[in-house]
């Protein structure tokens, strides 16, 4: 493919130096300033929710992990659990209190349900030719969330800049957006690393493929309301009219390893349809305005 051969040991390396590099953020680090909160809240107040509460359900994600791979090796394991798991609850927490600076509920999260197809996927992982197969679609779920956070990181930091809340964008956005790239290279030289061993074989890959057709969703969007939430990210970010460059970024990795051989597909369309489907569900008021008030019910 081009690249130098990733060996389990510039895995494992790579995680150890993400741990020492970039530790949890401090929550007493940030600096909460916040000049015209009115503003901020109605610019971008779905958005910090949204994030918010992504990055405060990796809680749940690591209960799926631990049905999706229960022979996940030794580098996932410190990844998952001691790098990423505690740098995103950090991210959440301080973006939940930032919400609530902004005069907003904290976020609703759902830390705990487990869905019915990943325990069904969960059970066939433990059949390894499955957990393979498993083992490659996390990593590429993995890679998209994460371009997806530092492309929406990126987009508001600068437009906290905009608004003049430097505060929020030196102390809060960018240190967050800083640890981001990190999980994204995991994810992406992890699945590489299996591509170039050939640790799948052609039936395998050829799974892979109709799953991830099947199965692609966006970070977060778990029901038709938090889609519409994800649109409204999109149309305050202001990616609307950018979608295809958006589809293109974020399927980066399964494009060069799931689809290069197949006509050189430039944007896989079950990317771009999941994008398309949440900005027009969005505009169709698909979701429930949150901008200040009470608690809202849990999904």
């Amino acid at each position: 493919m081009g690249r130098a051969l990733v060996t389990q040991q510039a895995l494992h390396d790579h995680v150890l130096r993400l741990g020492q590099l970039h530790p949890p953020i401090p929550l007493g680090s940030v600096d909460r300033t916040v000049r015209r909160p009115d503003l901020v809240r109605d610019q971008f107040g779905p958005v910090v929710d949204y994030l918010a509460r992504v990055e405060l359900e990796v809680e749940r994600n690591v209960l799926e992990l631990l049905r999706l791979l229960p022979r996940a090796n030794e580098t996932d394991r410190m990844f998952y659990a001691e790098v990423w798991h505690p740098q995103e609850t950090h991210h959440g927490l301080i973006l939940d209190r930032l919400q609530q600076d902004l005069g907003r509920p904290p976020a609703t999260t759902d830390t705990r349900t487990v869905s019915a197809k990943i325990r069904v996927l969960g059970a066939l992982s433990h059949l390894r030719p499955v957990h393979e197969v498993t083992r490659l679609l996390y990593y590429l779920t993995g890679a998209a969330t994460e371009k997806s956070a530092v492309l929406a990181y990126t987009r508001l930091s600068a437009g906290m800049r905009r608004l003049g809340e430097t505060a929020i964008a030196r102390t809060i956005i960018d240190p967050i957006k800083r640890q981001e790239p990190g999980h994204f290279a995991y994810y992406a030289l992890a699945a590489r690393s299996m591509m170039q061993h050939r640790l799948l074989a052609p039936w395998q890959l050829h799974l892979a493929r109709v799953l991830r057709r099947r199965s692609f969703g966006l970070v977060g969007a778990n029901d038709r309301a938090q889609t519409a939430d994800f649109g409204a990210l999109v149309h305050r970010l202001e990616l609307t009219d950018e979608l295809p460059a958006y589809a293109h970024q974020i399927s980066v990795v399964e494009r060069e390893l799931l689809w290069a051989r197949h006509e050189g597909m430039h944007v896989p369309q079950y990317v771009l349809k999941a994008l398309e489907e949440a900005v027009d569900l969005h505009a169709k008021g698909g979701a429930t305005p949150r901008a200040t008030g009470g608690p809202r019910r849990s999904r």
